[in-house]
């Protein structure tokens, strides 16, 4: 009866003295229910040290038991064991507590190998007070183990190289879990940074493990990080065109296809655009880029890009070439060289007939001036004439837009018009010799015809009264230019037209040297 009582009041004690472990247990649950919550991905490794946990906190209960019945030397052993296992489980649990539940609720990321850092130090830190509080002599222990982690560093200089590599990577920030990059023929998805290594997830659904020394010694690339800018990647769609296409054309059409298209994973800014690369045998190379916003989405995205592109040619009537060579095999008579050149100057007169200058030219004149004309296109930004230059010929866009410009005293321009497809500029050149009166600037792709003083040379010659009739076109013009915001009476207005007109005829016949040419016309 009495051994009974005596077992029981050493257990009592036993449990007054280790009460704070009922606490710790409290602690552990609420810890394991909030990962078990908030932290599915979690749960296994909480499962496991709570498993653990438990099994230390038994074994604490099981040496009170031993102590309790007198067995000591037993008793004292796993009391030791369960008291260094229980701290080890409770650091454990805290360290997942903190790093993967209460940091990141405050927006503060960390890598593993921080996680890993901190919870070893704990370790190491448990590790020491518990054997100085069992009385152990430490010092002895610091000496000998400074000799073996120098022969232990000199054996694991490749692991250690990994493990140093891992944190230089995670602490100068050089690539992050969920940063997309390449290494070498390797482009994925940064899975995990670990002590030796970093797993890549491909698009393939490989996962490829490349050691942490290999990312510090050798070349990465981070992709679609840029210092201030959001996630994207430049992409590059080649495709080529025949040269039967103006470049403008297929560069505009393009563009538009891509930037009016509202493609997935397209970015609005900055805009896709449209490049001329290259000049293959047989078709011009061109290349569209774009902005990816999910990189995970390359091909796909390429694509509906190509899709896109190529639906588009397809409206405007321009086929892809194949890879292919051409021969032309023609007979080159006499009746084919005729054909073919009736057709080029039926066009060009075509362009001839919509100039005003030229409304009064017979047909076999303006077949003679068709034959000399120059094909001029002009590209986006091209200077067409610059102001105060000497230059006699006119040009007679076919298409696109040219703006007109003023350039000022100060360096400065002020735009005055702008000329669409159709109509003709620099007759004043061409029939009088002034200098430029303004710039032209192409504001498109513009194709043009170029007439030169020469060609016209011969017309003048031959019918030299064109200048009469050529000067009262010349002079209208200016006329309804200088004063077109003026109001004046019909007496007027006769008056100034003749004293343009005589102006402008007189600047004609000495241009031309059409000395048969009276000075004044009724």
């Amino acid at each position: 009866m009495l051994r009974s009582e005596s077992f029981w009041n050493d257990l009592r004690i036993f449990a007054q003295q280790h009460s704070q472990y009922g606490l710790l247990l409290i602690l552990a649950l609420i810890i394991v229910a909030s990962l078990w919550r908030w932290r599915p991905q979690d749960r296994k490794p909480v499962t496991a040290t709570l498993l653990f946990f438990m099994v230390a906190l038994c074994g604490l209960a099981l040496s009170g038991v031993l102590a309790a019945l007198d067995i000591k030397a037993p008793a004292k052993g796993l009391h030791g064991v369960s008291e260094f296992a229980g701290g080890m489980a409770g650091i454990r649990l805290f360290g997942l507590f903190l790093f993967r539940l209460i940091l990141p609720l405050c927006r503060v990321s960390l890598v593993r190998i921080l996680e890993d850092l901190a919870e070893l130090a704990g370790y190491c830190a448990w590790m020491i007070v518990h054997l100085h509080a069992a009385g152990l002599d430490l010092s002895g222990i610091i000496t000998t183990s400074a000799v073996m982690t120098a022969v232990l560093a000199f054996s694991m200089q490749d692991t250690l190289g990994n493990i140093l590599g891992g944190l230089a990577l995670q602490l100068d920030n050089s690539v992050k879990v969920d940063d997309w990059i390449k290494v070498d023929d390797v482009n994925g998805r940064v899975a995990d940074i670990r002590w030796r290594y970093t797993a890549i997830e491909t698009r393939n659904w490989e996962t490829i493990i490349i050691p942490n020394s290999l990312l510090m010694k050798g070349k990465f690339s981070v992709i679609g990080r840029r210092s201030g800018q959001p996630l994207q990647w430049r992409r590059w769609i080649y495709f080529d065109v025949g040269y039967e296409h103006f470049a403008g054309q297929v560069i505009d059409i393009a563009q538009s296809a891509v930037r009016n298209g509202h493609i997935a994973n397209v970015a609005d800014t900055p805009q896709a655009n449209c490049l001329l690369m290259d000049f293959n045998p047989s078709a011009a190379r061109y290349a569209l880029r774009y902005w990816l916003t999910d990189i995970e989405y390359d091909d796909f995205t390429d694509s509906a890009v190509r899709s896109r592109v190529y639906a588009a040619l397809q409206r405007a009537g321009i086929q892809l070439p194949y890879p292919q060579y051409h021969v032309h095999l023609t007979n080159k008579d006499d009746k084919y060289e005729q054909n073919k050149r009736l057709r080029r100057i039926k066009e060009r007169m075509g362009a001839l007939q919509r100039v005003e200058l030229f409304n009064t030219l017979h047909d076999d004149e303006l077949a003679e001036i068709a034959e000399q004309l120059v094909y001029t296109p002009f590209v986006q930004g091209d200077i067409m004439m610059r102001q105060g230059a000497s230059a006699h010929w006119l040009y007679i866009l076919i298409s696109g837009v040219a703006d007109v410009f003023l350039e000022l005293p100060d360096g400065g321009r002020r735009r005055l018009d702008s000329i669409h497809g159709g109509s003709f500029l620099g007759e004043m050149g061409l029939m009088t010799g002034d200098p430029r009166s303004a710039t032209v600037i192409a504001q498109s792709e513009v194709l043009a015809y170029r007439l030169d003083k020469e060609s016209f040379q011969k017309i003048m010659d031959k019918r030299p009264e064109l200048a009469v009739e050529i000067s009262k076109i010349l002079a209208s013009r200016r006329f309804s230019i200088d004063n077109l915001q003026q109001q004046l009476d019909s007496e007027s207005i006769a008056q100034l037209m003749a004293q343009q007109q005589n102006s402008f005829l007189e600047q004609i016949r000495g241009f031309f040297g059409l000395e048969s040419l009276g000075k004044s016309f009724s």
